[in-house]
């Protein structure tokens, strides 16, 4: 019996220490301990959507001609700067003038055919009245006199035709601005038969220009007028340049079952930096918040290891309560009550702090409360000089092994 006794208190006690040795928190140094943390400060939390569009100037005049003949002289070269009614080129008038002095002779013809017709009929009228003269004639001198009077109304609109085509042969700018393209030299023959050739390419201010940019159909509903923009262009990787949309317009484009919709966003260029036909890279924030209380997304995601958690607040002093003891440790559940939860660090411990949380964009998010200005957030704890382990990847018996290795 007493065997039996000794046997079964021996094994208890194994069985105690055992468990003892299980259930012991295993615990790290906490010298090894590292914390990182980040204040909450003021800034500005936003969202953004991206897209590429084309640098162009607001107003762009393509100044063509409408008449045929040679380029005579040309006054303007490119990167010129104009001003409306500026001459710009002039075509030669040769046979400009010569179809005016033809239209004029026929126009002289038809006035003289008018006057000789208007006369007839002064004379013819007091007979008719008087029934000296049948009605055939009468009415065939009111014919003439009617006949001679459209001749003379289309001779005089062909006229006029050609002094606006000799006029049409001196090319004045449109509009104030500045020479981008100039499509013809002196010498050349441009002919206005079917279409009008363009001669020179206007854009009216370039320190006022516009991006036109394609947003995908998934994003569009979320651009609106008056939103900030960001954009780059390549030529200036450095610099960011700012503008705001300034029209959504309606009309899709449709590329290989891709929609996109177009829009127009202001880019100021006082400068003269930007240049039209320049590949700007968008930024449009669809939601910002400025100035507000914000901290990094990161610790929003954090949820400290047990071990770490025990490790670390067993070395450190207890703060004291309310009533003079030691403050009790912050419940593990606290931190899972499912709100958002951030582990704040006041002085050497730390403890979970429910939050309610705004807009964020992943990078920041807003604070709306549960912290304030300065508090520091713990974004992360690791314990240093820890090696990580390559685990053992299993070999495939049916695999050839390397030499020395077959056993």
């Amino acid at each position: 019996m007493k065997k039996k006794i000794i046997i079964i208190g021996g094994v208890a006690i194994v069985a105690l220490a055992t468990a003892f040795f299980l259930l012991k928190p295993k615990t790290v140094d906490a010298s090894k301990i590292k914390i990182d943390t980040e204040k909450v400060a003021i800034g500005s939390v936003s969202k953004a959507v991206t897209a590429t569009g084309t640098l162009e100037a607001i107003t762009t005049v393509e100044v063509g001609t409408q008449v045929s003949g040679i380029i005579e002289n040309i006054y303007v070269d490119f990167n010129s700067y104009v001003k409306k009614g500026q001459l710009l080129a002039k075509i030669d008038t040769t046979n400009l003038v010569a179809a005016c002095d033809q239209s004029k002779a026929a126009l002289d013809n038809a006035g003289a055919e008018l006057d000789y017709q208007q006369a007839t009929f002064n004379r013819v009228a007091p007979l008719n009245e008087r029934k000296l003269i049948s009605s055939a004639d009468y009415d065939q001198t009111v014919y003439n006199l009617n006949k001679a009077k459209a001749s003379y109304n289309s001779a005089l609109a062909q006229h006029k035709k050609n002094l606006i085509n000799l006029d049409y042969a001196m090319i004045y700018s449109p509009i104030d601005g500045i020479v981008l393209n100039r499509a013809v030299e002196e010498g050349q023959t441009v002919a206005a038969s079917f279409n009008t050739p363009t001669l020179f390419t206007i854009a009216n201010d370039l320190t006022q220009m516009q991006v036109e940019a394609d947003v995908d159909e998934a994003d569009i509903g979320q651009v609106k007028e008056g939103q900030r923009v960001e954009f780059t262009v390549d030529a200036y990787p450095d610099r960011t340049f700012e503008g705001e949309v300034a029209e959504v317009r309606l009309e899709p484009t449709v590329t290989n079952n891709v929609v996109t919709y177009t829009i127009i966003i202001t880019a100021p260029n006082p400068d003269y930096k930007l240049m039209p036909g320049m590949t700007a890279q968008t930024e449009i924030f669809v939601q910002e918040r400025k100035d507000v209380l914000v901290v990094a997304s990161k610790a929003l995601r954090f949820n400290p290891d047990q071990t770490l958690l025990f490790s670390y607040m067993s070395e450190q002093p207890k703060p004291e309560g309310p009533g003079g003891g030691e403050m009790p440790a912050p419940e593990m559940n606290e931190a899972q009550s499912g709100g958002s939860v951030i582990w704040i660090k006041k002085d050497s411990t730390i403890h979970p702090v429910p939050v309610q949380t705004g807009m964020n964009d992943d990078i920041n998010v807003e604070i709306l409360s549960g912290l304030e200005e300065g508090d520091e957030v713990v974004v992360a704890m690791e314990e240093t000089g820890k090696t990580k382990t390559t685990p053992t990847v299993g070999s495939n018996p049916f695999m050839p092994k390397p030499p020395g290795q077959r056993k």
